[in-house]
């Protein structure tokens, strides 16, 4: 587990004992005995904008204001020069409604619905490669030393991963500090978090990394360019589609971070090798954490 100059380095740390979030369930374990785990706790959300209806997502219920923002900032629903008045929460209907200072009306968009390949089913509405035209990223350079650092902390983190398993985690990172670290059971949502944070107070992206444990596919790259973010680097593998959309707009991509290795994919030129793997701690079984579909 991490101590506690890892976690004095977030400025949200996951909270593995939050109410709510996970629930006991008895059942029987491989010795035929019973056994009691914890085990997430998913739930429906429905985010409006204003008074439009725009989607419906499984969740775990952490920051929903968060979620609805980054939601709605990654699907192009909010733009730079919208003002948000208000975001509302209401636990009770587990509804969010985001209010701009503008009108808004997006019934085009949502009749273009692509379900992406999201462990929790993501949803993207219209063009799913629209707004990236005229991304351009900044030539950002990559610290190896930052790389191993951030692993080490993160991997070490108390988590509902740790917790409970069967969900994603993604970390906003700068340099080799973690400054939030959001999970959920979709790795769209964890990204959604983020984006909502870094929209509603007002983060640049220029000097950024996104980490996140789950696959990186189409959905992930393209999330973390339209956010501005230069670096995306995951624990686990890649998708075809990804990289070839990550060379296309610069976005230095990085996986299969484990212990002393990892494969960069894209943006190769832009690593800083200021450390000797060699030099670098192996992982360990009893930090080992898996890569792709929770445990």
């Amino acid at each position: 587990m991490a101590d506690a100059p890892d976690l004095a380095q977030y400025l949200i740390a996951p909270d593995p004992k939050a109410p709510r979030l996970t629930r006991a369930v008895t059942g029987v374990d491989h010795l035929g005995q019973e056994t009691e785990i914890s085990v997430v706790e998913e739930r429906p959300l429905t985010i409006y904008l204003n008074s439009q209806e725009i989607v419906t997502a499984m969740t775990i219920s952490d920051y929903p204001e968060y979620l609805a923002v980054g939601f709605l900032r990654n699907q192009g629903m909010l733009r730079d020069g919208d003002v948000v008045t208000r975001v509302d929460y209401d636990d009770e209907l587990e509804v969010v409604v985001v209010r701009t200072e503008t009108e808004t009306n997006h019934e085009e968009k949502l009749k273009k619905k692509t379900r992406t390949s999201g462990c929790a089913v993501g949803t993207v509405f219209g063009d799913m490669m629209e707004g990236l035209e005229g991304v351009e990223l900044p030539q950002t350079q990559v610290k190896t030393s930052d790389l191993y650092a951030l692993a080490n902390t993160i991997n070490r983190t108390p988590s509902l991963y740790l917790e409970a398993g069967a969900i994603h985690g993604t970390v906003l990172c700068q340099g080799a500090r973690p400054l939030v670290y959001m999970e959920d059971v979709g790795r769209h949502n964890a990204v959604d978090k983020i984006s909502g944070w870094m929209f509603q107070h007002g983060e640049t992206a220029a000097d950024k990394m996104l980490y996140t444990t789950g696959r990186l596919t189409s959905e992930m790259v393209i999330k973390c360019a339209l956010m501005g973010i230069p670096v995306l680097a995951s624990r686990s593998g890649f998708t075809a589609w990804g990289v070839e959309i990550a060379r296309q707009v610069g976005l230095t991509v990085i996986g299969r971070m484990r212990g002393q290795r990892f494969v960069c994919l894209s943006g190769e030129d832009r690593l800083l090798r200021d450390v000797d793997p060699a030099s670098v701690p192996d992982e360990g079984k009893k930090h080992a954490r898996k890569g792709g579909n929770g445990r």
